[in-house]
């Protein structure tokens, strides 16, 4: 089962000082994960973490894996301008996008970051915006159904991203040809993939096509991006990655293939997001009301715009009633937010303890991907994110929004006067 990395005690004493629902990050559990993914790559010289920002763009967070040797991956302008604010610089940035403002590639070339370029058009129109930098990054897309043992991890040719295979050995020609001096190759081929082979199969692709490139161009590779895709099991019981044994069969791709070819100093980068940061995050909701009629249903103060996932994707999220870790689970429930969906559902027909008005209730693995999908529908606010410290206390890293957060970009000058003046 999986097992809260907070205590019933420690919830009641942060819910003196700040009412639920909120999320809460484990610091000492991001930190080892981390330093674990370095040990994992240490073989490589140059390996590098990007974490990726979208996943939970938080700066007390960005800051804590700077710290621990980690880049960051960035897709959008205002990604950019917190990295920036973060002390983020220069090599230490990777900007993947699509459909690129022009601002955005601007502020990437004011940082210095490395340009990874989505598709064959966008090298005219960089150069044009403002040149072509002298190391420069593109995403491949090979196209097809992506498989590892011959099980269908994804479908690459429905993916709106990257070059094809002739795009891309044409792209690196061209960006030679306008000055640029040291190349990067990205791919991301699966999402949360629950699978040792993954990384290395997508390290073989890649790293074929990367000798495949330089023989027919000339090109000079610094760094082979593996980017995300490596996941985490939500549901309890079920076979977790090893990170481990993930480095090692890259590093067994990295010999077999790279280093014959003459290759054997290019780096390795990742752009981890839900691997690093989901299993140490939690949504912390309280239970408000019940509902008995066909079904029966637990409403709690939190909501799909608190955690997107199940209501979207219909994913899975293991759920803890918090002092009742040992109580068998022979009830069934329907655990719901308050928005007007009926898929506002944290949980369909779960067996859980039984559960009574006020209960806490954990919901596992918010990490990535959970307070960074909210949204306003409905009026809802946005919640509170806590950091639980090494040191067990808790310490506020972003307020929960109020009504004159919600007010505020209206122009409409007696709702500001009566909620942002106050």
């Amino acid at each position: 089962m999986k097992k809260p990395f907070v205590t019933k005690e420690q919830i009641v004493e942060i819910t003196k000082d700040f009412p639920t629902p909120f999320h809460i990050y484990d610091e000492k559990g991001i930190r080892e994960n981390a330093r674990n993914l370095y040990k994992a790559f240490s073989w490589n010289k140059g390996f590098k973490e990007y974490f990726a920002v979208k996943a939970t763009p938080n700066p007390y967070i960005l800051k804590i894996l700077k710290e621990e040797g980690c880049g960051v991956d960035c897709s959008s302008l205002t990604e950019l301008m917190l990295s920036e604010c973060c002390g983020f610089s220069g090599s230490e940035i990777m900007f993947s996008s699509n459909v690129t403002p022009d601002e955005d590639y601007l502020k990437a070339r004011e940082l210095g970051a490395y340009i990874n370029l989505d598709d064959f058009t966008h090298i005219e129109y960089l150069d044009k915006l403002c040149g072509i930098p002298e190391t420069v990054c593109c995403r491949y897309n090979p196209g097809g159904k992506f498989e590892i043992a011959n099980q269908i991890m994804d479908n690459p040719g429905d993916a709106k991203y990257g070059f094809t295979h002739d795009q891309i050995i044409e792209g690196f020609k061209l960006l030679k040809q306008k000055g640029a001096k040291y190349f990067g190759i990205h791919a991301f081929l699966a999402s949360n993939t629950v699978s040792n082979d993954y990384y290395p199969e997508l390290a073989r692709i890649l790293f074929t096509l990367a000798v495949e490139i330089k023989e027919k161009s000339g090109v000079e590779f610094k760094f082979i991006n593996l980017s995300g895709g490596v996941g985490i099991t939500y549901e309890p019981g079920k076979p977790e990655n090893d990170i481990f044994a993930i480095g090692e069969g890259v590093h067994k791709a990295f010999d077999e293939i790279l280093v014959p070819a003459g290759m054997g100093d290019v780096a390795i980068f990742t752009e981890l997001g839900r691997y690093m940061l989901a299993p140490y995050g939690h949504l912390i909701t309280t239970v408000k009301h019940f509902k008995h009629i066909y079904k029966e249903y637990v409403g709690v103060d939190a909501c799909a715009c608190n955690l997107m996932r199940p209501a979207m994707y219909g994913a899975y999220h293991h759920i803890t009633v918090l002092g009742k870790e040992n109580e068998p689970c022979d009830y069934k429930y329907d655990v719901t937010g308050g928005l007007c969906e009926n898929n506002d559902k944290f949980a369909i027909d779960r067996m859980l303890p039984k559960i009574e008005i006020g209960d806490i209730l954990v919901i596992h693995d918010t990490g990535a991907h959970g307070f960074s999908m909210g949204y306003n529908y409905n009026g809802k606010l946005r919640s509170a994110e806590i950091l639980l410290k090494e040191d067990g206390t808790a310490q506020l890293i972003r307020r929960a929004e109020t009504p004159a957060d919600y007010f505020a970009t209206f122009d409409f000058s007696h709702i500001v006067d009566k909620y942002l003046n106050k």
